[in-house]
């Protein structure tokens, strides 16, 4: 396994934990599940603006957002009603790896940036329980910005290239978080070019 590396209190950061050829096979398995739950752009709650990142999940439940009624869990995917596919097991495996939570993941949010997308700071609170969040990162670099528990406060930048992951728990887990921008281009890997983000989370109480 990759060297852990601290960057912060309870956020670590494993570079190339996937090489890439085991990039390429969790690529292979993330867009087969893609035919089944395919990638849709959801909108903000209230103003119903479309977010700029294409969304899906893997799991028993998956994150969503709409104008309607906000951010939220679900069961089924928006657009298709049908359950979400499965977690890959690669990614299961993972999360034994690098948490001590005594229960798997429940949700993976699997977020496609392509050209401007962006994901401005903000704050995961639609989980009710403490549990890490663990991210893996394919295909071209994002800028990830962290800082602490307000939106004013200090912030860092850290690259997160293909094959990286991350995580952040304990006093990390309410830090506000997000990508300024990806750098284009800067990986073949997924097809049509672009980022890949895997979110592994726990949503509810063992």
């Amino acid at each position: 396994m990759a060297a852990r590396l601290e960057f912060a209190p309870g956020v670590a950061y494993w570079p190339e934990r996937f090489h890439p050829a085991e990039q390429a096979a969790l690529l292979g398995e993330i867009l087969a599940r893609v035919e089944k739950a395919p990638f849709y752009r959801p909108a903000m709650p209230k103003s119903g603006a479309p977010l700029s990142v294409e969304m899906t999940n893997f799991g028993e439940l998956g994150w969503v957002t709409d104008a309607a009624k906000g951010y939220r869990y679900e069961a089924c995917h928006p657009v298709t009603g049908a359950p979400w596919p499965e977690i890959p097991q690669v990614l299961l495996d993972l999360w034994e790896e690098t948490t001590t939570y005594p229960a798997p993941p429940q949700a993976c949010l699997v977020n496609l940036y392509r050209g401007p997308a962006r994901m401005g700071l903000h704050k995961d609170s639609d989980e009710k329980v403490d549990a890490p969040v663990l991210s893996v990162s394919l295909g071209d670099t994002g800028i990830f910005r962290f800082g602490g528990t307000t939106r004013r406060g200090t912030t860092s930048t850290l690259k997160l290239n293909s094959g990286d992951a991350l995580i952040f728990g304990g006093p990390a887990r309410a830090m506000y978080h997000g990508i300024d921008r990806i750098q284009a281009g800067s990986s073949g890997l997924i097809p049509g070019g672009g980022r890949i983000n895997l979110t592994l989370r726990r949503v509810a109480p063992p």
